[in-house]
């Protein structure tokens, strides 16, 4: 039971107390309304004082007794963290992942949100604030039957849900890869050294695959041999998505990383229809001289065939070529100022990055090639597509914009989740911790997603912040067995959060 105030279009307000026991709104008492600020918080406390009689809890008066005092705070058995099981743990179940029938789970996906740290580190935290006390050893065993029995549940929940909550069948998905590197030297079956997205070439990686729907809810993913060309990882993704829910019509976008010859073909074959970002400036000599004769201005595009399938969409944009541009005189102005150092050699004449731009005159000289710069500004502001859909060129392109959410769930899951570092050699529990980090990121997109059907400015970290401030008081009553549990609701931004998302408290 808790008070509620509703408030009218005339700006009266009305005071009444509500039961939620039975996951329905029922109104127990109308205490009154009023226009006056003073009565309607007099109308709050008669609302309080009804539920303390319903419920038969006496109110302590501890104005003169000191003994009562230290009475009252001597009962108090526990003080447990309880605001992110009443925000989180309330998402996870809507979700429906209670399905999976494993406190661990639940635990470890929630905590992954609000403590992304080691299993170690994350049962002291759990012993500490919420006088949850599990063995390491039993997490571990539980990494096991999570990979063995839950892994796959746990995604086709995400993707019910995704399907409920969208309102309609799956038809576009975004796919995108990343890298997770580990800090050790050996390699081993999956740990292998390959072409490094955040620099770590060095370092022993994996390959995460990810399937997102529209606004970037996930839907499956995979992990692959550090050293597997990311093009080769779509297909397999992909055509278990399509089989394990006989899925007939599928478009897929993925970004220009994800491009060759072979995953067009395989595509074709396998009558999927995808959208592809282009490498425009890769094209054979015919199509460049077409994509450059195009008069588009900013915000249009033009279509140019490449063959009786495949369509080549070219979109220009004032915004993204001044981007260009900028990018291009930074990296310019680096390698003058390299140069003037003397810090660059023959072996820095490479097509990595603005190093392209380099050039040997002579047997030693190094310089710049301006020309192959001023070439270079003819594309600035363009940008291609490769299709097979029969989509208009501009949903093609909205859709191909819709791929940057995919980019968002790696931001988030490495920043946010801290999906990386992994503390875990074996395969099985690699996966394992992916799984868990793939149903919080679900539970962070259900967050997101209700915040903003709220309408409230709320982000989802300020929400989870809040959730941490919440504990909940265990009291037990003198000269009984009986104890008193209630959650300390005490500032008016926890109450905001309790009574935005009905924590009944």
């Amino acid at each position: 039971m808790y008070v509620r105030t509703l408030k009218s279009k005339s700006g009266k307000v009305y005071v009444q107390v509500i039961d939620k026991s039975s996951n329905k709104y029922k109104v127990l008492k109308n205490i009154g309304s009023s226009f006056n600020e003073s009565e309607i918080q007099n109308l709050i406390s008669k609302g309080k004082k009804w539920i303390n009689d319903k419920l038969g809890i006496q109110e302590l008066d501890f104005s003169n007794s000191k003994t009562q005092i230290e009475q009252f705070l001597s009962s108090i058995e526990q003080l447990r963290l309880i605001g992110l099981e009443l925000l989180l743990g309330k998402l996870f179940d809507e979700i429906g992942f209670n399905a999976i029938n494993s406190e661990f789970f639940k635990q470890l996906t929630i905590y992954r949100i609000a403590f992304p740290k080691s299993k170690l580190r994350t049962t002291e935290y759990l012993r500490r604030y919420t006088h949850i006390d599990w063995n390491e050893d039993k997490i571990y065993r539980y990494l096991d039957k999570l990979h063995n029995e839950q892994k796959e549940q746990i995604q086709q929940i995400s993707y019910k849900h995704t399907l409920k909550i969208l309102n309609s069948v799956i038809n576009v998905v975004f796919y995108d890869v990343t890298t997770l590197y580990f800090q050790i030297d050996d390699e081993d079956e999956i740990r292998k050294r390959g072409f490094s997205k955040e620099g770590k070439h060095q370092n022993p990686q994996i390959i995460l695959g990810l399937l997102v729907s529209v606004g970037g809810y996930p839907l499956a993913f995979e992990i692959f041999e550090g050293n597997k060309f990311e093009g080769h990882t779509m297909l397999p993704v992909i055509d278990a998505f399509k089989e394990k829910y006989q899925l007939k019509k599928l478009i897929i976008v993925a970004d220009s990383g994800l491009l060759s010859n072979q995953n067009i073909n395989e595509l074709q074959e396998k009558k999927y229809e995808f959208i592809l970002g282009a490498r425009i400036k890769n094209e054979s000599k015919e199509i460049k001289d077409k994509i450059l004769s195009l008069n588009v201005q900013n915000g249009e595009s033009e279509v140019i065939d490449k063959d009786e399938n495949l369509r080549l969409i070219i979109s220009y944009s004032d915004k993204r070529a001044r981007k260009d541009r900028y990018n291009r005189e930074r990296g310019l102005k680096r390698l003058e100022k390299q140069l003037s150092n003397g810090k660059l050699t023959k072996a820095n004449i490479n097509n990595r990055g603005y190093n392209k731009y380099l050039k040997m005159e002579g047997d030693v000289q190094i310089s710049i090639d301006r020309d192959k710069s001023e070439a270079d500004a003819k594309w600035d502001g363009l940008k291609g597509y490769i299709t097979n859909s029969s989509l208009s060129k501009d949903e093609i392109i909205e859709n191909y914009n819709h791929l940057w959410k995919i980019e968002k769930a790696f931001r988030v899951s490495k920043h946010d989740l801290k999906i990386r570092p992994i503390y875990h050699r074996l395969q099985r529990r690699i996966e394992a911790h992916i799984t868990i980090n793939f149903a919080a990121y679900k539970v962070y997109k259900e967050l997101e997603r209700q915040l903003k059907e709220k309408k409230t400015e709320m982000s989802p970290e300020k929400a989870v912040e809040i959730a941490e401030s919440i504990y909940e008081i265990q009291i037990k009553v003198p000269n009984s067995n009986e104890k008193i549990r209630k959650p300390l609701i005490l500032t008016q931004e926890q109450r905001y959060l309790a009574d935005l998302f009905d924590f009944g408290c």
